[in-house]
């Protein structure tokens, strides 16, 4: 008999452990983790670097800074709330208007300025931090999603992932929020992740939990073949992060505001897994064939040319399965 996980490394996937034990551990210094886990931090990392991110309107470190939220946002029609330490987009309150005290969020739903306080406190006390620890609220811009994602998402701002080692791009997905996911862009909220040709810039086949699909369950349209636009921006941005933060290995989330366009969002020292299957495809062999080659890869022209030309995508007319049939049929979109 042959397990499950046996057939997994065949194919090339990686696994927590290994990922944790041949790249993390190895190629992630552990004083750089405070940079990354910590927005406050890395938003100052991208800023510095020339990186455009969401502004910064407040910090609230302490208690008591709770009860001046009406005032720090007094002018702020829009805004968004979020924990300075906080994983899987938990914690994260959009406001997307208001009205004297009332708040409207990005899920549809009012909340008054005392449901939003009692959110803050939470915050810090640690409710949605990594480990439990105590933290701190940031108050920031919210951004804009821009309007060449509206068919194929639900409310929120769609984002795109890319996984970046040693400053190489080696793969990337586009999150679209949905109805499950309440309009946020995280995979383990309910929100559709599509993979992304790294040659290209077109969408492939997209995961939703751990199951393939070809649509957005909330538009029925299909989420393979859109062209993701200034894909080789965007490459750019992924392969300059490993000068940003020093992570050796990582994951770099973009967004497209309508005005400003490409902003980033955050760094992640710890990149879910779930891309891979979003773009049918193991990350072991594009790290084995980076790290062979690492010599040659001390530009960010030539790190950004050998993402394109070693990492196309897995074809979405390969006929595996119903998924990638529709997607072939599908053909090429622009948004």
């Amino acid at each position: 008999m042959r397990w499950p996980g046996a057939k997994l490394w065949a194919h090339g996937v990686l696994g927590m452990n290994r990922r944790n034990a041949h790249y993390l551990l190895v190629h992630n210094a552990r004083r750089l983790y405070p940079l990354v886990d910590d927005k406050v931090l890395s938003k100052e990392l991208a800023r510095k670097a020339g990186a455009q991110v969401p502004e910064l309107f407040a910090v609230i470190e302490i208690q008591r800074q709770a009860r001046e939220l009406g005032r720090l946002v007094a002018d702020r029609p829009e805004f968004v709330i979020k924990p300075a330490h906080g994983s899987q987009g938990k914690g994260i309150v959009v406001v997307t208007g208001r009205r004297k005290q009332l708040y409207r969020l990005a899920d549809g739903t009012i909340a008054d300025e005392a449901q939003l306080r009692f959110h803050v406190s939470n915050i810090i006390a640690g409710s949605y931090s990594l480990g439990g620890q105590p933290d701190k609220a940031i108050i920031e811009q919210r951004v804009i999603f821009d309007p060449m994602f509206e068919a194929v998402t639900y409310r929120g701002v769609p984002d795109i992932r890319i996984v970046v080692f040693l400053g190489v791009p080696v793969m990337a997905m586009i999150r679209f929020p949905t109805r499950q996911s309440r309009g946020r862009a995280n995979l383990h909220q309910g929100a559709v992740g599509a993979g992304i040709d790294m040659a290209t810039g077109r969408t492939l086949t997209a995961v939703l939990g751990n199951d393939i699909v070809s649509e957005h369950p909330d538009t029925g349209l299909a989420v393979a073949g859109i062209q993701i636009p200034q894909w080789s921006t965007l490459l750019e941005l992924g392969a300059r992060s490993y000068e940003m933060t020093g992570l050796g290995y990582q994951g770099i989330d973009i967004v497209f505001d309508k005005h400003a366009g490409p902003m980033i969002l955050e760094f992640n020292a710890r990149p879910g897994l779930n891309i891979q299957i979003a773009n049918r495809a193991g990350l072991v062999p594009r790290l084995d064939l980076v790290e062979r080659n690492r010599e040659k890869l001390v530009r960010l022209a030539d790190r950004v040319e050998f993402a394109r030309s070693s990492f196309p995508g897995t074809s979405i007319a390969s006929g595996e399965g119903r998924a990638a049939a529709y997607a072939g049929r599908s053909g090429t979109r622009s948004l």
